[in-house]
């Protein structure tokens, strides 16, 4: 099987035993059930992508290992080409889907754990990056979804894993057998892994010493036995089981959260990439950051583009569309999203190889692609509520509006230009409604905050990936503190001296 067509996903996860809670409730066909459904047919469209021969060249890609045609999300980036692609790609499938379509975490966490591995392997002798190939050559040729799970419950803040009053706090190894490793714990927040074939485990923050057990990457099939997955709570989402589809806002497609819960769960050990090596856990958390908050410069922008074109289509509805306020409104809704796709792209751009093979995009710009997504989302939104008016919140139900005596009131006292039918506008508020309060995904603005990390973790590594010693250099040179740059000497460069590997540098940066 080279690449499967959306109706093959759906089917294929049909033949999971998913241990599954929603409401309270134990859910056997989820699949079809109406609060899930639009959460797998996100995923859905990334299938779809990759066999449209108008987007096939951003969703689609070849193996490293066999030269078939694979899906870009199960892939590994070989080139600076391959950052950018991934990017554009994430940008297309938000504006077609408007919400998250949960792959990202998955095809990020692939690249993270391939290198990682690869270099544990140079320094210990290990056989990770073996045992990598082979599961990732085995997802590909079977075009599996699979989810990225890093995001530990964590107990007590600021405190070790290994010193929490519960242990399970953190995912950690209880016992190590001549076949395998048990793992018990629980991740938190892991994104699509109910509509997911596997899932790929990595630690949550960097290991010290007495963490040992807690350094610990895998493959693990979400149906594994021990597994318990708890659907997360979206706002309105009850609104899925009134059988309309005027009140929920972007009715096809939605994303979707659930706490994992891992008791005692058996992993073989051709299934296991880290297994104590706690010296190497912040490389696969901090690559692994880096690829996820770069990506967030593809799906939010993509995003942003319908809240943007719903936004606009208001306030014509409204009869307002040329107000200048209005537009200057919009133009700087344009201008915060074309700022978000410029970091991601920027940071692709810069990407560099690492020892592995494959390609890291630049951390640094990665972190401020991410940053500024934790505030942008939040002026779009303000300013799409702004626009939108307080008819967001105060909206009657499509019970109201379908109803045969209220109805006609609904829809005689809800029109605004006479030329829009109310309808239309009703759906496009409803849509904006939606999308800024987290009706069909997890909260635009809310994910866009803490998604791929807070805003602190960008801060830090923000500093952290800044040549400081050199901008010093640069102010001392030019303040003549030290040795100025003589403008007529050819050979003069000041007090700052161009390190030899400017051009190739690779974080971390050893200067």
């Amino acid at each position: 099987m080279a690449l499967r067509t959306p109706k093959e996903y759906v089917d294929s996860l049909r033949k999971l035993k998913l241990n599954l809670y929603l409401l309270g409730e134990q859910v056997d066909n989820w699949v079809d059930n109406p609060i899930i459904r639009p959460s797998l047919n996100a995923i859905a469209v990334t299938y779809k992508l990759a066999l449209e021969p108008e987007s096939e060249d951003l969703a689609a890609t070849t193996s490293i290992f066999n030269k078939q045609k694979i899906n870009r999300f199960n892939s590994t980036f070989m080139n600076v080409e391959d950052l950018v692609k991934k990017v554009k790609m994430q940008r297309e499938m938000g504006q077609r889907t408007a919400c998250c379509f949960q792959r990202c975490v998955g095809m990020d966490a692939i690249n993270a754990t391939f290198s990682t591995t690869y270099e544990i392997d140079q320094k210990y002798g290990t056989e990770y990056h073996k045992r990598f190939r082979k599961w990732l050559q085995y997802i590909q040729e079977n075009d599996l979804c699979v989810c990225g799970a890093m995001t530990d419950v964590k107990g007590q803040r600021g405190i070790a894993p290994s010193a929490q009053a519960d242990k399970d706090m953190f995912v950690h190894i209880v016992e190590r057998k001549s076949d395998g490793i048990v793992i018990r714990g629980a991740k938190a927040n892991i994104t699509g892994i109910v509509n997911s074939h596997e899932m790929l485990i990595m630690p949550t923050l960097t290991m010290r010493a007495g963490d040992e057990d807690y350094a610990v990457s895998c493959a693990i099939p979400t149906d594994s036995p021990g597994i318990t997955l708890i659907y997360g709570r979206q706002s309105c989402d009850t609104r899925k089981l009134e059988g309309g589809d005027i009140d929920v806002g972007n009715y096809n497609f939605g994303g979707q959260e659930a706490l994992t819960i891992l008791d005692n769960v058996f992993v073989p050990w051709d299934r296991v990439f880290m297994c104590g090596e706690i010296d190497f856990s912040t490389m696969l958390v901090e690559r692994f950051a880096s690829y996820h908050r770069q990506s967030y410069g593809g799906c939010k922008a993509g995003i942003s583009d319908v809240l943007i074109g719903a936004t606009s289509l208001i306030a014509e509805y409204n009869g307002v569309r040329k107000a200048p306020h209005i537009k200057e409104k919009i133009g700087e809704m344009i201008h915060l999203t074309e700022t978000i796709h410029s970091c991601g792209l920027a940071c692709s751009y810069e990407g560099k190889k690492t020892a592995s093979g494959n390609y890291l995009c630049d951390v640094l710009l990665a972190n401020v692609c991410k940053h500024n997504v934790t505030r942008f989302p939040y002026e779009l939104t303000r300013l799409a509520e702004d626009i939108a008016g307080g008819i967001l919140v105060t909206t009657p139900s499509e019970k109201d509006f379908r109803h045969p005596v209220l109805g006609k009131y609904v829809d005689k006292y809800l029109r605004a230009d006479p030329a829009i039918p109310t309808e239309t506008r009703y759906r496009m508020v409803t849509l904006i409604q939606a999308m800024c309060f987290g009706l069909t995904s997890p909260s635009y603005h809310t994910e866009s905050m803490h998604g791929a990390g807070s805003p602190q973790a960008q801060k830090v590594m923000i500093e952290r990936a800044t040549d400081m010693g050199m901008k010093h250099s640069l102010a001392r040179s030019i303040a003549g503190i030290d040795k100025r740059e003589d403008p007529l000497d050819q050979a003069s460069k000041g007090g700052w001296k161009r390190p030899a590997d400017w051009d190739t540098r690779t974080w971390p940066r050893k200067d």
